[in-house]
């Protein structure tokens, strides 16, 4: 005979959370699932990468450090 009460509670109707706005209802072990990136708001599928400043990196360590690009 199988152990009763040893397996979590199982939720139907688990909401998915992104940003206080419900997004799907699965079912899970959680009340509740709160998440911060999904297939809507991330870069890579909506289209609306940032540019990321790059430049200046090294010029920044050096300064940073105290070094010049004649101490080598």
């Amino acid at each position: 005979m199988p152990k009763s009460d040893i397996h979590p509670t199982w939720f139907k109707d688990t909401p998915i959370l992104c940003d206080g706005k419900p997004l799907c209802l699965i079912g899970s072990t959680k009340s509740e699932l709160q998440i911060d990136i999904w297939l809507a708001n991330h870069q890579f599928y909506s289209k609306s990468q940032l540019m990321i400043d790059s430049e200046g990196r090294v010029e920044r360590f050096m300064k940073k450090y105290g070094l010049n690009s004649t101490d080598q």
